[in-house]
């Protein structure tokens, strides 16, 4: 079985994550100080190189003004 952290899957996560906060406007410093997180905190999962744990990606989620529910919702996962 393929590790999570390099699925397509996973990748799909991370672009979606990089999109929605640039349709939010803010930079990856901007969330990155909202998270209280260095920047490279964002980059990192941003470009896959980092995973999110689920209380991670909650955070990020309503960091970026968005349901985590709706950010799930919008994977493909078969």
């Amino acid at each position: 079985m393929e590790k999570s952290i390099y699925s397509a899957e996973y990748r799909e996560l991370c672009r979606i994550l990089r999109e929605l906060r640039k349709e939010a406007g803010l930079t990856q410093v901007q969330v990155a100080e909202r998270l209280g997180v260095p920047q490279s905190f964002v980059s990192k999962y941003e470009t896959g190189e980092r995973r999110l744990d689920v209380i991670e990606l909650i955070k990020v989620c309503r960091t970026l003004g968005i349901a985590p529910i709706e950010v799930i919702s919008q994977l493909d996962l078969e």
